[in-house]
């Protein structure tokens, strides 16, 4: 990063902002931040000005980190986004960079990590963990329909992993400020597509293929 580059970060928590700021400011002390708090600033922001790359979490209030990601994709098909997760890489890694992200990086191993994804992102390339990378390995080896679960629209598929992960159908809600009706709505969809009768079956598959930690 020998040249000035202007990064949004996007994330609810000021805390969590500061913190990814920090890390990339000690690495490229010539770096211009953004920030944003909301998919709605973040849209926002993308318009008014150029962005070098765009630091981007999942889980906001309302509108949240995934569909971000497919509006600036469609909207500036070359701006290099980086997706910042709590979730584990199980959940979201592959369906991120399917959607066009450069990298999945945790937020627990946001350091040396992150800037080798923006490294990667201002070169014009993905950054790919190691661990991604034996599930992307694993993936190509399975048959080409691919599993039940990559059949869900990008919000069925995060109400599969709350609910999966013993979340309430209420709590759930919360999370992504839906209504409960809404919820039981793509639970009932989920149940459907995936030809699962309750919580129960949706738990064991959603442990079986990897989507959430058995001991969880």
């Amino acid at each position: 990063m020998g040249k000035p580059v202007k990064i949004l970060v996007v994330d609810d928590h000021y805390v969590v902002r500061q913190g990814l700021k920090m890390i990339l400011a000690e690495h490229c002390p010539t770096a211009i931040f953004g920030d944003a708090s909301s998919a709605q600033e973040a849209l926002e922001l993308a318009w008014k000005e150029t962005w070098d790359v765009v630091l981007l979490d999942i889980s906001m209030p309302g509108r949240g980190g995934l569909d971000v990601l497919k509006d600036l994709r469609q909207s500036f098909p070359k701006l290099p986004i980086i997706v910042i997760s709590m979730h584990p890489e199980e959940q979201f890694a592959l369906r991120v960079l399917k959607l066009g992200a450069s990298s999945y990086i945790r937020k627990d191993s946001a350091g040396q990590e992150l800037i080798k994804g923006v490294d990667a992102a201002l070169r014009g390339a993905k950054y790919i963990t190691p661990s991604i990378a034996e599930r992307l390995a694993a993936n190509l080896e399975r048959d080409q329909e691919g599993p039940t679960h990559e059949t869900l629209s990008d919000r069925e598929y995060q109400v599969l992993c709350l609910l999966a992960s013993g979340k309430t159908v209420k709590e759930a809600a919360n999370e992504l400020s839906l209504s409960v009706k809404t919820i039981s709505t793509y639970r009932t969809r989920i149940l459907e597509k995936m030809n699962l009768e309750n919580n129960s079956q949706l738990m064991r598959y959603a442990v079986r293929h990897g989507l959430v930690d058995a001991e969880g």
